[in-house]
């Protein structure tokens, strides 16, 4: 299975937290799968660092790689191929990180692990 981690699957993965699902740590344990932070999940945990909103051990660039590199996953850029799809998404969520998330996961066919209740509404693979 391809995997696209959504950000706070990511953050809690990270800190080993009670709120990732059995299902999400069996998938993420599952060397079969191939495992995707997008660099736009990258780029929230920048600017909400950066806010003072998301305290971090240590500057967010350097936690994000190191936790990319510990755990195996692998950065998926941002491609205008998956921008375009913003235009045909329904208005359920105003979270641009999120409708950017879910346009990568349609443009490359990927599922996303999130408990994310508006994510789901839309017209792609979730599980959590």
């Amino acid at each position: 299975m391809n995997i696209l981690l959504d950000t706070c699957a990511f953050l809690w993965l990270a800190g080993d937290t009670p709120e990732l699902s059995k299902t999400a740590r069996t998938l993420f344990q599952d060397t079969g799968n191939n495992v995707y932070l997008s660099s736009v999940s990258a780029w929230e945990i920048m600017v909400k660092h950066q806010l003072g909103k998301l305290p971090l051990p240590e500057s967010a660039d350097v936690f994000v790689q190191q936790q990319c590199q510990g755990h195996l996953i692998e950065t998926l850029p941002l491609e205008a191929k998956a921008v375009f799809h913003l235009s045909r998404l329904p208005d359920h969520h105003r979270d641009p990180f999120d409708r950017m998330l879910i346009c990568q996961a349609i443009e490359h066919g990927l599922t996303i692990l999130t408990a994310d209740k508006l994510i789901i509404q839309y017209p792609v693979s979730t599980i959590w």
